[in-house]
């Protein structure tokens, strides 16, 4: 008899362990992934600085590559980008922070705050990045007098900055032929 009720103490948690087993192998697994270690590739790493000056786009550079990848769609001709911004984009760091005081915690005669980005191997750690929003684009080509010219750049401006149709403008340039006008006067 004391085998049946030592073998029936050995059962029961059993059976609640079999009973929630798929449970309990999705709390392991998910501890484990938690306690993995993650390596942050260089290109990922902010150097270390202000960390402003890495993070936005140069907004010349980006219409300079615009011009670029545009001019390449057939009937464009050459192109100018002009883009307008909502904000400029945001880099935030993370600080660690700390405060010194004197006199009691109630209330303290003077306090001191102070703050200092962390870094790691790689740099600077940036906890949030945002980039810019633009507002609006001028697109200047000798293919814009072309409704089949014209909606190809509308659409690959939008793919590139998150515009809708209605914020892109797209012109002819001034010297370039008129679309469907063949030398008549």
């Amino acid at each position: 008899m004391a085998k049946e009720d030592g073998k029936g103490k050995l059962t029961a948690p059993l059976a609640v362990l079999n009973k929630y087993k798929y449970v309990l192998l999705v709390a392991a697994l998910g501890a484990l992934l938690l306690l993995w270690p993650i390596e942050r590739k260089a290109a990922d790493a902010v150097p270390p600085g202000s960390g402003s000056e890495y993070a936005v786009p140069d907004l010349k550079k980006t219409e300079e590559a615009m011009e670029a990848i545009l001019g390449k769609i057939g009937g464009v001709g050459r192109v100018d980008v002009m883009l307008t911004l909502h904000n400029s984009g945001e880099t935030v760091l993370a600080q660690d922070t700390s405060l010194r005081y004197s006199g009691s915690v109630q209330s303290p005669d003077s306090y001191e705050r102070s703050a200092q980005p962390v870094t790691d191997a790689g740099g600077v750690v940036v906890t949030q990045e945002t980039y810019p929003q633009y507002r609006g684009a001028l697109v200047v080509c000798e293919g814009g007098g072309n409704d089949a010219v014209r909606l190809q750049v509308i659409a690959a401006v939008s793919a590139l900055t998150g515009l809708g149709s209605d914020r892109i403008a797209v012109v002819r340039w001034q010297d370039a032929p008129a679309a469907g006008i063949s030398g008549q006067n």
